[in-house]
């Protein structure tokens, strides 16, 4: 009667009992009062269901194109990439923390470490740095692009799209093993919190491959984990390189700097052998990320990364009192021996009553090097170099170029094994960086022609091409051998 609660039904018919549901536990622990927030149920929808739901379409997309059955013989964690080991150690490194707390009653902490796996780990890496394994391979060899959003209609998979002559690899089929063993799990551990959303994942995955003689997700076993599949050193190693990234791109951010551009190099200032070792070993991994052709090492004090350090009063009122004057100002005394000391071993001792500084008591800050962006988190820092060559900007437009194009076949409606022409008008420098890189964008885009000419034909956008006008127009090319 006061209009000051919230209508149970009218949110479950909006949003629908699963999403409901997971906001209610994942939002706060359930003894902890929480002020009911509607705008986080769309922030569930569309964050972790959504990113569910569109990681399973595009295994179903893929699956079907290849016939995938997992009937074909199982590929040891051994035998697969170091991207299939990485998200398999974290799957059960998951499983492990979600026993832990189901033990101890904590729904709260298992469905927020289900969706940070779901979201950053499986859709936002795994997947999007595999794309190219599920993309199927063409009679004549080549690679069929993301030409079709994964923002997909949720359904069952069924046998709708064949490739004949299709090749599958042992590569390939490991990454269709691995994501089929992720989504799996994951509607496993989020049924006692998502029930229907997860019976209808499982029964979808299940009733393909029939590897479970279960015939609901909720009379299935919670996965146990595999102990032998955690490597906790790859996992550091991918986190550190993950890092890095998004330093990398909050550069891009603050500079306004597009991802598709590609720059020349990035230092990263490192502190051991251990650490560039580290690093090296993801450094493929890195550079395609950040898109920048090469990484260069430096020592912490060679004085690319200009360090200062400030008392952090926060912690060291309540630690020191009335001595906190005193230590604040040896902290303010330290150079650059003393940051780097602090940074390596997270203490030192100074003169003042032999106290022990932590690294916590203080702030370091770092300061942009001319001609060069800075970004740290307080424990790795990146420099880029954001000088841009010819040869750098006409693979920025190529790019760009390639992401309108990608865009458009998507529009038009066009399947992800279409041979396309393409037939474009521009500005001069749209012109020469696509005379230079006529071969990068046709095979990209699953081009047999790109024409500079204007054509009445096809599928036809305006675009705006980092500043400069161009005209694209696509046409699905007849017979191109591709079953569907």
């Amino acid at each position: 009667s006061k209009g000051n609660t919230v209508d149970p039904f009218m949110i479950l018919e909006k949003y629908g009992a699963d999403t409901t549901r997971w906001y209610l536990v994942a939002t706060s622990p359930p003894w902890r009062s929480t002020l009911f927030d509607e705008e986080g149920l769309t922030e569930v929808q569309r964050k972790f269901l959504s990113t569910l739901l569109n990681t399973y379409a595009f295994f179903s997309l893929y699956a079907n194109i290849d016939k995938f059955t997992y009937r074909e013989e199982h590929i040891p964690i051994g035998k697969r990439q170091e991207i299939d080991k990485w998200i398999l150690s974290e799957l059960n490194s998951l499983i492990r923390t979600y026993e832990t707390a189901m033990d101890a009653y904590d729904v709260t902490k298992a469905a927020r470490a289900v969706s940070h796996f779901t979201i950053d780990q499986l859709s936002n890496w795994y997947v999007r740095r595999n794309r190219r394994r599920f993309w199927a391979k063409t009679p004549d060899g080549s690679i069929n692009p993301s030409g079709r959003s994964t923002n997909l209609r949720f359904d069952r998979i069924v046998d709708r799209r064949l490739i004949e002559n299709n090749e599958q690899g042992a590569d390939k089929l490991a990454a269709y093993q691995t994501l089929y063993e992720c989504l799996i799990v994951i509607t496993k551990l989020m049924a006692p919190f998502a029930p229907f959303l997860a019976e209808e994942l499982y029964s979808a995955l299940n009733s393909v491959t029939q590897r479970e003689n279960t015939e609901s997700v909720h009379l299935a076993l919670i996965p146990t984990v595999d102990e032998a599949a955690i490597d906790s050193e790859l996992e550091a190693r991918m986190e550190k390189a993950q890092r890095i990234v998004s330093l990398v791109r909050a550069i891009r951010n603050k500079s306004s700097i597009k991802v598709r551009q590609p720059l020349k190099r990035v230092i990263v200032p490192i502190r051991s052998d251990r650490d560039r070792a580290a690093i090296a070993q993801m450094e493929d991994v890195i550079l395609d990320e950040i898109n920048v052709k090469k990484i260069e090492f430096v020592s912490d004090d060679s004085g690319i990364v200009h360090k200062s350090i400030k008392p952090n009063f926060k912690v060291l009122g309540p630690k020191y009192g009335k001595s906190v004057q005193a230590v604040a100002a040896a902290i303010r005394s330290f150079g650059v021996q003393e940051i780097k000391e602090l940074e390596t071993h997270g203490q030192l001792k100074i003169h003042v009553n032999d106290t022990i500084v932590l690294k916590e008591d203080v702030e370091i800050l770092h300061e942009d090097i001319k001609g060069w962006i800075v970004e740290s988190d307080n424990e790795l820092t990146v420099a880029l170099d954001t000088e841009l060559t010819d040869e750098l900007v006409n693979e920025g437009f190529a790019r760009e170029f390639v992401n309108r194009v990608q865009n458009m076949r998507k529009d038009a409606g066009f399947d992800v094994t279409d041979r396309i022409r393409i037939s474009y008008q521009g500005k001069e420098r749209v012109t020469k960086a696509l005379r230079s890189l006529g071969p990068y964008v046709k095979n990209e885009t699953l081009a047999v022609e790109l024409n500079e000419t204007s054509s009445t034909g096809g599928y036809s956008a305006e675009w705006d091409i980092n500043g400069e006008a161009c005209a694209i127009s696509i046409e699905r090319v007849k017979n191109n051998g591709a079953g569907r």
